[in-house]
């Protein structure tokens, strides 16, 4: 189900056109005293109280739409959008609910006002996230088909056209499909012209004509014509939405014209068709979508003047339009029929082409970095993996790639054989290449981490040194080990630097294994702690806040003031992942403090605004949350009293013991969908994950419950199993006291510690 919600200064067009459709239910009136009542009373009630306020969103227009195929009787229907209503805050409002049957989408028509009583504005801020989580709770409430989110995939509504010609002066029905239309446009494309917003129209049979006046200023009308006799009468701009005026459309053309990103767009997308061309013998016209979609990632769209194609146009990730023609006029179809005029010929890739010999070294370079990601534990550094991996495993990751079979259905089916030819001739120089090139890089990196670690000791972020060998936990941390007066990466003695510090001890809680990933995030928030953070780096993550977790015996050392701004970091970082994270259920602000309570942050409101704490952080350290963020937060109605719940919140997680970083990223783990190693903290280490049990009950249904269970059920037979060998070992030790006993075969050590099998032979080479 899609929820839509227009604003307005006025409400009597929309009601002409809600009430005045034909065929047209009235399924019910909200908190209105009767619903025996005239359209025309409830229409002077809304007028009457929204203009009690000066807003100029002093109405709601909403529509609720249903999936093509699904259908919901007038009593169902009714029922979820006075749900609906009362989830978005409009429960306590003044509105009707008019069902219309003019499209192949069921949906129903809203109309109320954002003027409450008293003459004050509802709360109307992040109405899309609100908008959003109610739908999906409805629809997952009543069993509804779930709709794509996703705001690339959605379509222009197309509903509400008329088809026949009924009334021509149907102004109000013609106004709001118009306005319905451009709205979703103008969201989804940087349009740039007139002209260009009359082509993105026309397939919605809506006319453009620009006017101007004699003092110069631009006007703009719009118009109906389906070319099936109904043709309407052409209305201002200003009069479909006051945003939709000439000079104010004008405007928007200009600053998107402006931006210093499009002349970048227009060069990455012209190299990239470049390319394509540069890769192919022939292409036939109508592939070409096809062929750009899957290889460049790029959305096209042929210009078609009856069976004659006349070029295309690029719909691009950025958002801009462009026609082909505007890049340049070498990558024009007309002006390319060595490619595209060869139309009896299929679209076949060039396999002498230089273009096709750099793709094939691109994908092996993708295959072995892949094969590479997806090891056990990324054991060991990139240029060790590539020296020593086995053709076959690369191989294995080259065929399964998405840029391997779009190749291997292109190429002529005689030369099938070639391009597995191409490859394995391919294979020596791109793993000597790569494996020269991570070298370099490799040997960068450790001077990087060389530098970094003498700021972190000369600034004294941690309280570490010489003494109990408590400076190896800063090594660790970042990737690195000392031995013999040398820093090494900690898994290869490949790389080293002269680090003259002299005998380390060992501290005797060091741990064996460190994963990269929080290696990273603590690579760049000792940078950015240390201000030696270079300008394009790349931000911590969410997961910088489980720092102190991983690497406790280096954050316990950490001095007060560093542990303050380390906590601000992370915080933001978390609070910003939350967010996103939340979106999809987040019915209302307080929803919105709900879910950040149950993980263990909470909120307090000064005279600058909100800031965000954690119990896992220093007390002082906070987050303070955007203006509009803060606006948000304000329209709860009971604001000070659900502040103030907040203590019973955080209390109950203290008094339960989970106030532990291990809680939060239980429930980190759970968002993103690792449910597995949930369900292991869970049964073995009675670990429960710090998050609201609204999204706990999504994530239940979604898997969790099943890991949960399959987990269960593996430590029972592991225990039993476990009783089962401590009685054998019994027998056994009773047996062997009469004889003499035979070594039991230890398979981790000859199998997985007998290196001499995984050395690499030289003169290997790609096999398919």
């Amino acid at each position: 189900m899609i929820g839509s919600i227009i604003y307005g200064e006025t409400c009597q067009g929309t009601l002409n056109y809600v009430f005045g459709k034909k065929g047209m239910r009235i399924l019910g009136y909200g908190n209105i005293y009767s619903q025996d009542i005239s359209k025309r009373f409830f229409g002077d009630v809304l007028h009457f109280q929204g203009q009690r306020n000066a807003t100029k969103n002093r109405y709601a227009h909403i529509s609720l739409n249903l999936p093509h195929g699904e259908h919901l009787d007038d009593a169902t229907f009714l029922k979820i959008s006075n749900e609906y209503m009362d989830k978005m805050g409009y429960g306590e409002q003044p509105f009707v609910i008019v069902r219309h049957n003019d499209t192949k989408h069921e949906h129903v028509h809203i109309v109320t006002t954002n003027v409450n009583e008293e003459g004050k504005v509802l709360g109307i801020y992040n109405s899309y996230r609100k908008n959003m989580a109610t739908t999906q709770y409805l629809e997952k409430k009543y069993g509804l088909i779930p709709t794509q989110r996703a705001k690339e995939e959605k379509e222009l509504p197309l509903y509400r056209l008329p088809e026949l010609k009924i009334d021509v002066d149907n102004t109000q029905g013609t106004r709001f499909y118009i306005q319905d239309v451009l709205k979703t446009i103008l969201q989804k494309y940087e349009v740039r012209s007139f002209k260009e917003l009359a082509r993105l129209v026309r397939p919605y049979h809506i006319e453009v004509k620009k006017t101007k006046s004699q003092s110069g200023r631009i006007g703009i009308a719009f118009g109906l014509n389906n070319r099936q006799g109904y043709r309407t009468r052409f209305i201002n701009g200003s009069s479909v939405h006051r945003q939709l005026s000439g000079p104010k459309l004008q405007k928007v053309f200009d600053i998107h014209l402006r931006s210093k990103q499009l002349p970048m767009h227009r060069k990455r997308l012209l190299k990239q068709i470049e390319t394509t061309y540069n890769l192919f013998k022939t292409i036939k016209p109508h592939d070409l979508e096809e062929v750009l979609r899957e290889y460049q990632n790029i959305d096209v769209r042929l210009d078609t003047n009856g069976d004659t194609i006349e070029g295309y146009t690029i719909y691009d990730k950025s958002r801009y339009i462009f026609r082909e023609r505007e890049l340049s006029k070498n990558i024009r179809m007309l002006n390319r029929l060595d490619i595209f005029g060869n139309d009896d010929e299929p679209t076949t890739i060039d396999t002498e082409s230089k273009q096709f010999k750099l793709e094939v070294q691109k994908l092996l370079k993708e295959a072995f970095r892949s094969s590479y990601i997806k090891s056990k534990k990324q054991r060991g550094l990139f240029s060790d993996y590539i020296a020593n991996i086995h053709p076959k495993d690369v191989s294995k990751h080259l065929l399964e790639s998405k840029g391997f079979q779009f190749l291997h259905r292109y190429v002529p089916k005689d030369q099938k054989e070639h391009l597995k030819m191409a490859f394995a001739n391919a294979y020596p120089k791109v793993r000597d290449e790569l494996y020269e090139r991570e070298t370099k890089r490799e040997e960068e990196t450790l001077k990087n981490k060389f530098r970094l670690i003498g700021k972190v000791l000369e600034k004294q972020v941690f309280n570490v040194g010489k003494k109990g060998g408590s400076v190896r936990h800063l090594f660790q941390s970042l990737g690195v080990r000392y031995h013999n007066d040398k820093l090494l990466f900690a898994d290869s003695d490949k790389h080293s630097l002269p680090a003259h510090i002299g005998k380390l001890d060992f501290p005797q809680d060091m741990q064996e294994y460190v994963s990269k990933l929080f290696v990273r995030q603590n690579h760049l928030i000792l940078e950015m702690l240390t201000e030696q953070s270079p300008g394009n780096t790349s931000k911590p993550t969410a997961a910088a806040i489980f720092l102190p977790m991983v690497f406790p015996r280096l954050y316990e050392r950490v001095n007060p003031a560093y542990r303050y701004k380390f906590d601000s970091i992370s915080l933001e970082a978390y609070v910003q992942y939350a967010e996103r994270v939340h979106a999809p259920f987040e019915k209302s602000p307080k929803d919105y403090v709900g879910f950040f309570n149950a993980k263990g942050f909470y909120f307090e409101k000064g005279e600058k605004g909100f800031r965000v704490k954690s119990i896992y952080t220093d007390q002082n350290a906070s987050y303070s949350l955007s203006k509009r963020t803060g606006r948000y937060l304000d329209s709860i109605p009971n604001l000070t009293a659900v502040l103030r719940d907040q203590d019973r919140v955080i209390s109950t997680l203290a008094e339960d013991r989970r106030d532990n970083l291990k809680n939060l990223w239980a429930g980190y783990l759970t968002e993103k969908g690792l449910y597995n190693s949930v369900a292991y903290m869970v049964t073995n280490e009675n670990i429960e994950p710090n998050l609201h049990k609204e999204i706990v009950q999504h994530h239940m249904e979604n898997g969790l419950q099943k890991a949960i269970r399959e987990a269960i059920t593996k430590k029972s037979i592991m225990e039993q199993n476990r009783v089962l060998r401590k009685s054998a070992h019994n027998v056994v030790s009773v047996s062997n006291s009469r004889g003499e006993s035979e070594e039991a075969y230890n398979g981790f050590k000859d199998e997985l510690t007998d290196w001499t099998k995984r050395k690499r032979k030289k003169g290997r080479g790609l096999s398919f």
